[in-house]
C-alpha cells in the first residue's frame, strides 16, 4: 500500500513521481494520488507518467486507457503527442487515430502539425500505405500545411515502398518549392538505397546532399559503408570510412567503428578488423557488446582462438556482460579448435549465468560430435529438454558421421514420435540417407525417404543425389535410374550433379548409349556439362578401351573453352600411357610443367608410362623433374621406380633407390617388397 504525504500538491506529486525507478512503482504512486478524493493531477504529472508508460509497450497497452480516462484538466500537444508516438513506435495506428480523434475533448487542444505528422508516420509504420495517403490528403481539408518533417514521413513510404526515383524526385520538388530538404529527408533515401544493394545510386544522393549545402552526418556514412559491407565490397567501404575520417566536424560514433569491425571480419579481414578495434580504444570509445561480439565471432571463425580469448578476457575484465550470442561465438570457437575441455569450462558458465538456447546446445553437440565425444554428446541430448529441427539433424548426422547409424534412425523415431510430431529438416534426413547408402542398407534409406514424404518435408537436389549416388556404388542402375526420373515429380530440380553421377553408374556398366542420351538430355534442357561430366566421360571411355572416342571428347572439351584442371590432365595422361601413345602424353605432360601446372601424380604416372615401354632413360628424367620441381617422391614413385627397374633387368639399382627410401623415412609396403622378391625369383 503506497503511502501518500497527507498534504500533496500536483508539483509534489511529479517529484513524488520522478523518484521512483521503477515504472510500476511510479504506476501504484499515481493511482494512489488520483484515488484521493479532491485531488486533481495537473498536465505535468500526465505527461510524465505516459513517458514513463509509453517506454514500455505492456505498460502501454494495460494503463494508458485509464490513465487518460482520469484527465480532466487541460493539457497541452505534448501530453497527447507522447502517446502517439508511442503508438506509432509500436505500430498501433487505429490506438493513435483514436488520440488524434479525441484530442479537443479529452486533452483540451486540437491538434498541429506535429500530431498530424505523428500520426501519419503511424500508418507508415504500419505499412498502412492507403490510409497514409489518404490521411495526407486531409492536410489540404484541414487547412494544415505541410512541412520538412511531412515531407520526411512520405520519404519514408516511399523508400518502404522501393521507389527510390520518386524518392530523389520528391528531393528536387521540395528545392523548387523553396522547401529545403534536411539530414533527415537525405538520410532516409541514402539509407533506403544503400538496403537495396544500389550504392552507386547511394553515393550519387550523398554527393548531392554536400553540393546543395546539407552536411551528411555520421548516419549517413555507417549507411553507405555498412551498404558496401554487405555487397561484399570492403575496398568501397574503406574509402568512404577514409572519407569520414577526412571530415573536420564528423567524427566516427560506437556505431561507425562496429560496422567497420563487423563487416571486416565477415569479409575475412580480421587484422584489419583488430586494427579499427585498437584505434577505437585508443580515440576513447567505449566497446560495447556488439563490438566484443563481433570480433569473438570473426576470429574464432577464421579459426584465431588465441584472439578470440584475448577479446573475450578483455570483454569481461572491462565489465560488459557476454550475452547468449556473444557465448555462442565463443563456444564454437572453442569446439572448432578441439579444445573440448574449454568448451566444458564455459559451457558451465553459461549455465550459471543462464546464457545458454537452443543453438548453444546445437553449436556443442555439433563440436562433441565432431571432436568424437559420442557418448559425451549423448548425455547433453538425453538431459536436453527443448530442441528444434536442427538439433534433431545435429544430433542425427553427428551419429551417422561417427558411425552409429542405428542410434541415429532411433533418434529420428523419437522425433516422429513426439507430442505433435517434430519437424526434422533436410539435413538429418540426408545425414541418415546417405550413411545407409554407404552401409549398402538401401531399403532402409527407401524406407527414410517414404517417411520425408509422409512428414511433408520437401525433397531437395542434394537428397536425391545422395540416395542416387547410393545405388549407382551398390550396382543397382536401375533403382538409380528410377530415383532420377522421379525427382522433378517430387518437386526436386535435377542438377548438374545428379547428371554427372547417373553418367558416371552408365559408363561404369558399360551403357554407353544410355550415358550419351543423359548428356543430350543435358544440353536439351540448358545444362552446360562441366568439367566432371567431362572428366567421368572421358575417364569411362578410357577405362573401356574406347580411346578415339575419349580422345575427340577430349578435343570438344577443349574446342568449347573449357580449362581442365589437374585430375582431368592427369586422366588423359594416364589413359595415354596405358595405350601406349607415351610421347602424346610426354607432349601434354611437358606442357603443362612449363605452365607450372603439374603434380606428383602427373610425375607418377608418366614416369610409369615409359617404365611400362621400357625408356628407363626418359623415366629416369621424370624422377629429376619431380625433384626439380622441388616435390617429395612418395611410396608409390618409389614402387614405380623400382618396378620399372626390375623389368629392365636393373635390380641393383632398385636396391639403391629401396636404400634411399629409407633414409628419407619411407616404409616399404607389401606392393615394394612383392616387386623385389619377384624380381629376385624371376
Amino acid at each position: 500500500m503506497v503511502e501518500l504525504p497527507k498534504s500533496l500538491s500536483p508539483h509534489r506529486l511529479l517529484k513524488l513521481l520522478k523518484a521512483e525507478k521503477s515504472p510500476l512503482s511510479a504506476l501504484n504512486v499515481f493511482d494512489a494520488a488520483v484515488r484521493r478524493p479532491g485531488f486533481s493531477p495537473s498536465s505535468a504529472v500526465f505527461h510524465h507518467i505516459l513517458r514513463r508508460v509509453a517506454a514500455d509497450p505492456g505498460l502501454l497497452l494495460a494503463h494508458a486507457p485509464r490513465i487518460i480516462a482520469a484527465i480532466h484538466c487541460p493539457c497541452p500537444e505534448d501530453v497527447p503527442l507522447t502517446l502517439l508516438k508511442a503508438y506509432a513506435k509500436t505500430r498501433m495506428p487505429n490506438e493513435a487515430l483514436h488520440v488524434f480523434q479525441t484530442m479537443p475533448h479529452v486533452f483540451g487542444c486540437s491538434p498541429t502539425i506535429r500530431s498530424f505528422n505523428t500520426l501519419l508516420n503511424a500508418f507508415v509504420e504500419s505499412h498502412q500505405w492507403a490510409r497514409a495517403e489518404n490521411f495526407f490528403k486531409y492536410f489540404e481539408a484541414a487547412r494544415v500545411s505541410p512541412n520538412v518533417e511531412t515531407y520526411n514521413v512520405l520519404m519514408k513510404v516511399m523508400c518502404k515502398k522501393g521507389e527510390f526515383e520518386k524518392g530523389r524526385g520528391l528531393l528536387t520538388w521540395m528545392w523548387g518549392a523553396g522547401m529545403s530538404p534536411d539530414r533527415i529527408t537525405y538520410g532516409t533515401l541514402i539509407g533506403g538505397v544503400a538496403k537495396s544493394g544500389d550504392l552507386g545510386f547511394a553515393l550519387e544522393v550523398f554527393d548531392e546532399m554536400r553540393e546543395r549545402g546539407v552536411e551528411p552526418d555520421v548516419v549517413c556514412y555507417n549507411m553507405i559503408i555498412d551498404g558496401f559491407f554487405k555487397r561484399g565490397d570492403f575496398v568501397k567501404a574503406g574509402e568512404m570510412w577514409e572519407r569520414l575520417l577526412r571530415e573536420e566536424l564528423v567524427f566516427p560514433s560506437v556505431v561507425s567503428y562496429n560496422v567497420m569491425i563487423s563487416g571486416l571480419c565477415k569479409c575475412g579481414r580480421f587484422s584489419e578488423g583488430l586494427e579499427i578495434w585498437e584505434r577505437m580504444k585508443k580515440n576513447e570509445r567505449k566497446c560495447d557488446l556488439f563490438t566484443y561480439s563481433a570480433l569473438i565471432h570473426g576470429l574464432s571463425e577464421a579459426g584465431d582462438l588465441g584472439g578470440a580469448r584475448k577479446v573475450y578476457e578483455e570483454m569481461v575484465g572491462r565489465g560488459v556482460r557476454p550475452d547468449v550470442v556473444t557465448c555462442n561465438a565463443m563456444l564454437n570457437g572453442l569446439c572448432k579448435a578441439g579444445n573440448v575441455e574449454e568448451c566444458f569450462e564455459l559451457w558451465e558458465e553459461m549455465g550459471k549465468c543462464s546464457l545458454r538456447n537452443v543453438r548453444s546446445y546445437n553449436i556443442f553437440l555439433k563440436g562433441l560430435f565432431e571432436n568424437g565425444k559420442v557418448d559425451d554428446a549423448m548425455m547433453l541430448w538425453d538431459g536436453l529438454l527443448e530442441a528444434d529441427s536442427a538439433t534433431y539433424g545435429v544430433v542425427v548426422h553427428g551419429l551417422c558421421w561417427n558411425g552409429y547409424v542405428n542410434r541415429a534412425l532411433q533418434v529420428l523415431e523419437e522425433a516422429e514420435h513426439r507430442e505433435g510430431g517434430m519437424d526434422v529438416d533436410e539435413f538429418a534426413y540426408s545425414s541418415l540417407i546417405n550413411a545407409l547408402c554407404k552401409e549398402g542398407r538401401l531399403d532402409e534409406a527407401d524406407g527414410v525417404v517414404e517417411l520425408m514424404n509422409k512428414r511433408g518435408c520437401k525433397f531437395n537436389s542434394h537428397v536425391c543425389n545422395v540416395l542416387i549416388d547410393g545405388f549407382v556404388k551398390h550396382s543397382k542402375l536401375d533403382s538409380a535410374v528410377k530415383v532420377f526420373r522421379e525427382m522433378s515429380g517430387k518437386g526436386c530440380s535435377l542438377t548438374v550433379v545428379s547428371y554427372n553421377i547417373l553418367i558416371n553408374g552408365l559408363l561404369r556398366a558399360e551403357r554407353f548409349r544410355e550415358a550419351y542420351d543423359c548428356v543430350n538430355e543435358m544440353l536439351e534442357k540448358g545444362w552446360k556439362p562441366d568439367i566432371i561430366t567431362y572428366s567421368t566421360l572421358i575417364g569411362g571411355l578410357y577405362e573401356s578401351n574406347m580411346m578415339d572416342a575419349a580422345l575427340r571428347l577430349w578435343h570438344q572439351f577443349l574446342d568449347t573453352g573449357h580449362k581442365p584442371d589437374i585430375i582431368m590432365y592427369n586422366i588423359v595422361i594416364h589413359r595415354l600411357c596405358s595405350s601406349g601413345k607415351v610421347e602424346d602424353a610426354l607432349q601434354l605432360y611437358s606442357t603443362l610443367r612449363q605452365k607450372k601446372c603439374v603434380n606428383l601424380v602427373t610425375h607418377n604416372t608418366i614416369m610409369e608410362g615409359f617404365y611400362k615401354v621400357g625408356n628407363c632413360e626418359m623415366a629416369s628424367k621424370i624422377w629429376a623433374h619431380i625433384l626439380e620441381d622441388e616435390l617429395q617422391p612418395d611410396i608409390i614413385s618409389y614402387n614405380i621406380t623400382l618396378k620399372g627397374l626390375c623389368s629392365c633387368g636393373r635390380v641393383t639399382d632398385a636396391v639403391g633407390f629401396l636404400d634411399d627410401a629409407l633414409v628419407r623415412g619411407f616404409l616399404p609396403t607389401a606392393i615394394t617388397w612383392n616387386i623385389l622378391v619377384r624380381a629376385v625369383i624371376f
